[in-house]
């Protein structure tokens, strides 16, 4: 059989609630990857439906059964929105007979006699019954009608793998229900997708596998593979790149190189002997230092690759900085290309300025955060529709040219515009009506059937930019401010200008006392005194560091408490200048909370400015900005890396805390967890931004206790006023299931959280074992919340996997230890023959003569 479609099926949804309120079987993401969907539909449903193609029509490849629809318009507007193919009543073709193949009859019922309403444009026979049916007859005639295609839904309660079979003796399409599909082998009943395909292909291979196509979005192919039918399960079931190696098994692209891939849409070729993956690359594909198997990328997606580059480093000062950066000029240097394009005459002309206008084109798109593949998909959308505009120009457009007016002269004649379509949403951006239904969940991964390798991949953080490209972006801004000063940063002295309400303040006070009574006990009493050796006394005593530069993020949330965390500690320690450094909000000033907890610590500035350029001040000063220290504070990539860069250069003579980026928790929850205490854990972190990260360790959960984890997540974080960021983050989060608290602790300590959350039973005990973590929060009755804000412990934590390294930030972080030693003239005489014998080996004299000059004067 041929195909007529990218797969050998169709999926069947239930509308409403439609792909976003599926409860069982296929997931929305991995309906997207198979792409052809069937509907059925009724009146009610038609609007919302039309909004859904409008954003969705070439993710999801729409078939339609509207025989219960009563409108023609209805039915048009559907294909014009983009439906592959409706399926009507027998007598309603006639009205469809200028759309050709896009409209097709629709009967029901299980007898060969239904095949008579062969159609040249195909045939939809629904509520087919294999229990009633004469098979072999069926089989019979539907090879003789040779219908192409014909299309076959079964009744409810239908044996798919045997309906598939079935289906396959016809040459026919079988529509099968989502629910009762699945990408797993644990959802015992249902048939798994890649066993629907792995009956479909055809290899000539020894070993069954399938040559599959691997291509980017834009359609460049990136290499040639091989799949399973075990790989394509995987492939769906994590939605990433999964292949089969001939001699490795199982290959989870990027698990070992980090160059991952994130599954869009699979499909087979015309006569089902390949595959094509086309996937979202990140890095790339090939072994050697190319995009691809096949070499480089060319043309416009290697012209968009460029500009995205540029947008993230482009040289301060360059062609292309400034079109990003100046609206107006790339607006204008848009019109003038189309200009010139209009007016080339010889075909080399009209190459050269067509190439013109597309690199300006194509940097408007990149500047929009679009993407090439994202035009693209508008294009297809445009191809499908089937109403007709006028294409008049536009009246300024029409009058330049000379184009007629209307009769009385007045203005040119155009048509009224149809009624809009919904405009194509990028795929990122999903956070509509629509996609905000969808179930919001963690992937599994059971450490009973993944390699310590691939665990290890599923556990790597969120990436951040390569160092490279962020040393470009923030270099130039310290430089900026080291050369330019308060030109380049806009500082502001406190002042107290909006009120706090009482209830904050109350909030503010109490997790002040708290921090404050938990970081003065960590003063030393008195300084350490130890005597060596007889008349050798070696000491320790600390000493604040004078002037501090706090840094509080202010992007995505308001963090007074960050404020607290830094501030707090500083005064305790005795600092003599506090600086605060935090992005303003939208309307130029900062959040009056901050402001409060500055004059609360005794803060000498705040610096109303983030990112890098606040870094900078802190660092080299300003007219108006002491200058620092020592650095302290959470921010995103770009800030760590300023912090990072500062602290190695020598003219800052500045130290950091720590490197700390995204926010990250795990929780380690076995049976007698809360489900509605570990999700809310869980969604305290992902809240935060989309490239934070939550784990959680399941210790011998059994499906019910792992679902109703789950489903409390997605219950709470759907009532989140920030449900948008949560998506993002759980995107890249992960559940792994034990069977022992030991196995759960190694996983940890490896990982080593920024917060470890222990709900587990004997939770204290269990503190003992841990070795790498930012700061634990023991039992059920301890989330992570009271850590961030009031009870007394820091929440500026190393983060990244540097809590191996790192400690959070304490009372240490303020001060520096200074050591001294205290001699006698006995003492001297002890020690100093030691001290003259290595100063002899190292060949340093003057060393050894210090000791001997004052040993040859006792004896005089």
């Amino acid at each position: 059989m041929e195909s007529t479609l990218p797969l050998p099926f169709l999926v069947s949804i239930a509308v409403p609630p439609g792909l976003n309120g599926l409860k069982e079987g296929l997931t929305r993401e991995e309906v997207s990857c198979l792409g052809c969907v069937f509907f059925e539909l009724t009146p009610p449903i038609v609007d919302k439906i039309l909004r859904f193609l409008g954003r969705h029509n070439v993710e999801f490849e729409p078939y339609f059964d509207v025989t219960r629809l009563t409108s023609k318009d209805d039915i048009v507007s559907l294909l014009d929105a983009g439906a592959r193919k409706v399926f009507v009543r027998p007598e309603q073709l006639p009205e469809f007979s200028e759309f050709a193949d896009r409209v097709a009859p629709y009967v029901s019922g299980s007898s060969s006699s239904q095949l008579d309403l062969a159609n040249v444009n195909g045939l939809l026979i629904s509520d087919f019954d294999l229990t009633t049916c004469e098979v072999a007859e069926f089989v019979e005639q539907s090879k003789a009608k040779k219908i192409s295609p014909l299309f076959i839904k079964p009744v409810a309660g239908t044996d798919l793998e045997r309906f598939v079979e079935f289906t396959a003796q016809c040459n026919a399409l079988p529509i099968l229900p989502s629910t009762g599909l699945a990408t797993s082998k644990d959802q015992a009943g249902k048939l798994l997708v890649s066993k629907v395909l792995a009956t479909s292909w055809r290899s000539d291979r020894q070993d069954g596998l399938i040559p599959t196509v691997v291509c980017d979005e834009n359609g460049a192919a990136l290499g040639l593979v091989y799949s399973s039918e075990e790989s394509v399960s995987e492939a769906l079931r994590t939605q990433t790149g999964v292949y089969q190696s001939r001699k490795r098994g199982l290959w989870y692209k990027g698990a070992s190189s980090g160059d991952t891939q994130e599954l869009v849409r699979i499909s087979l070729d015309c006569d089902f002997d390949a595959l094509k993956f086309v996937v979202q690359q990140k890095g790339r594909f090939c072994h050697l230092e190319q995009s691809g198997c096949f070499g480089e990328l060319k043309g416009i997606p290697k012209l968009e690759q460029t500009l995205l580059s540029r947008k993230k480093s482009a040289p301060v000062g360059s062609y292309t900085a400034r079109l990003f950066s100046d609206e107006k000029l790339l607006r204008a240097k848009i019109m003038e290309e189309a200009e010139e394009l209009c007016t080339a005459t010889t075909p080399q002309e009209v190459a050269f300025e067509a190439a013109d206008l597309i690199y300006f084109a194509l940097t408007r798109v990149v500047a929009a955060g679009v993407t090439l593949a994202d035009v693209e998909k508008s294009l297809d959308a445009k191809s499908w529709k089937v109403k007709r505009r006028t294409g008049d120009a536009k009246g300024i457009w029409a009058e330049k040219e000379g184009i007629t007016t209307a009769s009385n002269g007045t203005a040119p004649v155009v048509a009224p515009a149809p009624a809009p379509t919904p405009a194509f949403v990028p795929a990122p951006v999903l956070a509509e009506k629509e996609a905000s239904k969808d179930k919001i969940t963690m992937k599994r991964f059971d450490m009973t059937n993944v390699t310590a390798a691939e665990l290890e991949a599923a556990l790597k953080r969120p990436s951040q930019k390569s160092p490279e490209i962020i040393m470009n972006i923030i270099k130039p801004i310290i430089d900026d401010v080291r050369q330019n000063g308060d030109k380049a940063v806009l500082s502001y002295t406190h002042k107290v200008h909006d009120a706090v309400v009482p209830e904050t303040i109350a909030a503010i006070d109490t997790s002040f006392e708290n921090i404050r009574k938990f970081h003065a006990a960590q003063k030393e009493d008195k300084p350490l005194q130890v005597e060596t050796m007889p008349g050798v006394v070696c000491s320790r005593f600390s000493r604040p560091i004078e002037a501090v530069g706090l840094y509080v993020p202010g992007g995505t949330a308001v963090l007074p408490s960050t404020a607290l965390m830094l501030g707090v500690p500083a005064m305790v320690a005795g600092c003599k200048k506090i600086v605060l450094a935090s992005p303003p909000r939208a309307d130029g000033s900062i959040t009056p909370e901050i402001v409060y907890v500055a004059h609360k610590v005794g803060a000498e500035s705040i610096v109303l400015a983030g990112g890098a350029q606040a870094v900078a001040a802190m660092a080299y000063g300003t007219e108006s900005i002491t200058k620092v220290d020592k650095i302290l504070g959470p921010g995103n990539q770009f800030v760590t890396a300023a912090k990072m860069y500062v602290s190695n250069d020598t003219n800052a003579c500045v130290g950091i805390d720590m490197p700390a980026g995204p926010s990250e928790v795990l929780v380690v929850a076995d049976k007698d967890a809360n489900p509605a205490f570990v999700a809310s854990d869980l969604l305290s972190q992902a809240e935060h931004g989309v490239d934070s990260q939550v784990i959680l360790i399941a210790v011998d959960l059994n499906e019910a206790q792992l679902a109703a984890i789950e489903d409390e997540l997605h219950r709470q974080a759907m009532a989140l006023p920030r449900v948008d960021i949560v998506r993002g983050a759980i995107a890249h989060s992960i559940t792994v299931m034990v069977k022992t608290i030991d196995q759960a602790m190694e996983i940890s300590n490896q990982y080593a959280p920024e917060h470890l959350i222990l709900q587990v039973a004997e939770a204290e005990k269990l503190v003992d074992q841990v070795m790498n973590a930012g700061s634990v929060f023991v039992g059920e009755w301890t989330p992570e919340s009271v850590g961030d804000y009031s009870a007394g412990v820091n929440h500026s934590l190393p983060t990244y996997g540097f809590a191996k390294q790192y400690s959070g930030v304490n009372l240490a972080s303020f001060v520096k230890h200074i050591t001294s030693a205290n001699l006698t003239a006995q003492g001297l005489r002890n020690v100093g023959s030691a001290v003259m014998q290595l100063a002899k080996v190292e060949e340093l004299e003057a060393h050894r003569r210090a000791v001997s000059i004052r040993l040859d004067h006792m004896n005089m």
